[in-house]
């Protein structure tokens, strides 16, 4: 896995580019400077865990067969703001799904991708602590 950054333009605005050409723009708090011309690097986090979380739940609800025809996640985090580094301290991610799916199978594939499978909730989860709760959309 290769990321590389370079500053565009500003005192923190940053373009990372991965290997396969792909860019998101990264950008600090307007408090120490930041322009708001990008995602600040403590959202990018919460961006990988939604990301690596609703691939594995999408992944694993597929093996079982259930008809997912969408999916929402919505996270919400707070950070230990008294600490240095001020790092996360709980997160709550909220799964909206649409189909005619089986509770219980939703309930399996939520434990399957946060204990076993997302390995960005299991390196958050060993400094924060992370909830997660689900709808089904019929």
């Amino acid at each position: 896995m290769n990321i590389n950054l370079i500053r565009k333009s500003g005192k923190f605005n940053f373009e990372a580019e991965n290997e396969s050409g792909f860019t998101v723009e990264l950008d600090a708090k307007a408090a120490i400077g930041g322009e708001g011309k990008g995602f600040r690097p403590m959202e990018m986090l919460l961006v990988g865990l939604g990301g690596c979380s609703g691939i594995d739940m999408v992944n694993v609800l597929t093996k079982q067969k259930e008809p997912l025809d969408d999916i929402k996640i919505a996270i919400n985090a707070t950070r230990k703001d008294e600490e240095m580094p001020p790092i996360f301290d709980v997160i709550d991610i909220h799964f909206d799904l649409f189909g005619n799916l089986n509770a219980q199978k939703v309930e399996r594939a939520l434990a399957m991708t946060f204990d076993k499978y997302c390995s960005v909730s299991n390196i958050l989860g060993r400094s924060a602590t992370i909830n997660f709760t689900y709808k089904i959309n019929k």
